[in-house]
């Protein structure tokens, strides 16, 4: 297993896409906040859930899987308690797993417009 410090964000990206795969989490964009000056971090990636339950669910499977694969824990975690939207910081990559009408309303992918964006297929 790799070192904390030999994984680079992009490998973090990875494992916590595939984190939220396992939990079929929806609609994943992932955006490349590095050109952007002054950004909290390198990369934001954004899903959504058809439930606080499933919100959780990906929540969950997003922390495991990345400490399964890559030996990393979050930083800090919120939004546990109403799970409808759940905040989970790697430092340099920041998951938000949001119920759909949350994930609308805040409009992050708006917000941050000028960040390179990928979306991901859902595989189901």
């Amino acid at each position: 297993m790799k070192k904390t410090e030999d994984i680079t964000p992009k490998e973090l990206v990875d494992a916590v896409v595939e984190g939220i795969q396992e939990k079929k989490g929806k609609n994943i964009v992932v955006l490349d906040m590095t050109q952007i000056d002054n950004s909290i971090c390198k990369y934001f990636v954004i899903c959504d859930g058809d439930s606080n339950i499933h919100v959780d669910a990906v929540a969950d499977s997003v922390e495991e899987y990345v400490r399964e694969h890559k030996d990393e824990k979050p930083y800090h975690v919120e939004g546990r308690q109403n799970a409808e939207w759940i905040l989970i910081d790697y430092v340099d990559v920041i998951v938000h797993v949001f119920q759909r009408s949350v994930r609308e309303f805040y409009n992050l992918e708006g917000l941050w417009a000028d960040a390179k964006r990928t979306e991901i297929e859902d595989l189901f």
